[in-house]
């Protein structure tokens, strides 16, 4: 879901996006990133006389998104346990580039103090971010 909508595809242009899955059963509640394409190598392999592998044919390869309930073995114990139908999984934020999507979780993350409240599965926050990356 994206703004009350269902979403059948990621617009143009973005990478991945930040998501919260809530338990509808509980109302606790997960916020992660997800990508929603990565980078695939296809073809051959050669390796060059300094030793390092250069991969021949670049392009990208949609994640698994789609049905995708997030790294939090709590929450996936949860979905294992009541069902998929008893949670809703929404985005909140659309990204361009893994540093902004990073930033985006962290940032809602702390937003919501997701460490200090027991409505969220989450344990962890955990964030590299590079600031040239973020400025356009």
């Amino acid at each position: 879901m994206y703004q009350g909508n269902p979403l059948a595809e990621v617009p143009i242009g973005v990478i991945g996006f930040v998501y919260c899955i809530t338990n509808n059963l509980t109302d606790r509640k997960y916020i992660g990133k997800k990508q929603a394409t990565f980078s695939a190598r296809s073809g051959r392999s050669t390796r060059p006389l300094h030793g390092r592998i250069k991969h021949l044919g670049h392009g990208q390869v949609e994640s698994d998104w789609r049905t995708y309930f997030g790294s939090c073995k709590e929450l996936n114990e949860d979905v294992l346990l009541f069902g998929e139908e008893e949670f809703t999984r929404e985005i909140l934020h659309f990204a361009h580039s893994k540093s902004e999507l990073s930033y985006l979780e962290a940032k809602e993350q702390f937003t919501r103090d997701v460490l200090l409240k027991d409505e969220y599965y989450n344990k962890l926050i955990n964030v590299r971010v590079n600031a040239n990356n973020l400025r356009g």
